[in-house]
């Protein structure tokens, strides 16, 4: 099984697309962590590292997409959503320029880097930005697909990538439908729905087979586009499964399970539980301990469809 991150993808995708687009690249001194180094070689008069100073980046970003530019802008998630969140605000969302803020290193699976750079809150930074979409692709090839629709978009979008190597989920006769605004279905069911992203697609995957072995059918969605949510394949879903489960590797307040949830209380009320970091930072050590520590593994999504389906049926 073929097996690769979400930045590496970032930045060939960057080079690739290079060819048929034109966009410039910004760093704040992580080439090589945020694989932008491939396009800086290829490219050098399209990208500028502009040191560490993320806020200076942004600023350069915006005033670059005011005079016409499309620009992707890559940091760490913790150093984007968080140092320079006035910049991506105000400089950015408000005047809704044409920046591509890049979002490396997301979430407490990164590993041993630790609390102050696993950013478990930027979703919900972002989600509660106005004009501002975003995209979280789960494989290689949802992330060419969606830094090629963040470049057709007109206005700013927050893609988030992963640090940790994950199986390719779009290989065979599955094709990855994501773009802004749009999920992909990518396993049929009945019994309950699994809305999950970025690297915990992966493993929903995996819950859904060993679920199957004890005769519950789940139904499996890779939700890329976290705002807009696609809010008619998560309602067609649940309306036949009459329960939901969201997975994601960022804090359950404000990310892909408050968003679910947003749009099921209002439309469609049905049991929800979340997978994902309990409203806790993150800590050092090794992406499977951490999983594990933090409940990230297919075995806690298991047992939230097993929660769900118990309330869906009055049994607790």
């Amino acid at each position: 099984m073929h097996m690769s991150s979400t930045r590496e993808a970032y930045g060939a995708a960057l080079t690739e697309l290079a060819e048929k687009y034109e966009f410039f690249v910004f760093d704040a001194d992580l080439s090589k962590a945020t694989q932008t180094v491939h396009f800086a070689k290829k490219y050098p008069d399209r990208f500028t590292d502009m040191g560490i100073a993320e806020c200076n980046m942004m600023g350069y970003a915006a005033g670059y997409a005011a005079s016409g530019a499309v620009v992707f802008a890559s940091t760490f998630a913790a150093f984007a959503a968080g140092r320079a969140y006035d910049q991506i605000r105000n400089s950015i969302a408000y005047p809704n320029l044409n920046v591509k803020i890049a979002a490396t290193h997301g979430g407490v699976l990164i590993g041993a880097d630790g609390g102050s750079h696993q950013c478990v809150e930027d979703l919900a930074l972002m989600r509660a930005v106005p004009n501002m979409a975003i995209l979280y692709p789960a494989d290689t090839t949802e992330t060419k697909r969606c830094v090629e629709e963040a470049i057709k978009y007109k206005g700013p979008v927050y893609l988030r990538f992963g640090r940790l190597d994950s199986p390719e989920i779009y290989t065979g006769a599955k094709v990855c439908r994501a773009g802004i605004g749009k999920g992909t279905l990518v396993r049929d069911g009945q019994d309950v729905t699994i809305v999950a992203v970025g690297d915990m697609v992966s493993r929903a995957l995996e819950a859904a087979g060993r679920l199957q072995e004890d005769g519950i059918c789940a139904e499996v969605m890779d939700m890329a586009s976290v705002k807009p949510i696609d809010a008619e394949m998560l309602l067609e879903s649940v309306k036949k499964t009459g329960c939901a489960v969201t997975a994601e590797d960022h804090n359950v307040l404000g990310g892909l399970g408050g968003a679910v949830s947003e749009v099921l209380s209002k439309q469609y009320p049905v049991p929800v539980e979340m997978v994902g970091v309990q409203d806790v930072f993150g800590c050092s050590g090794v992406p499977g301990e951490l999983a594990v520590h933090y409940g990230l593994t297919s075995k806690n999504i298991i047992e939230a469809v097993q929660r769900t389906i118990k309330r869906k049926e009055g049994k607790s």
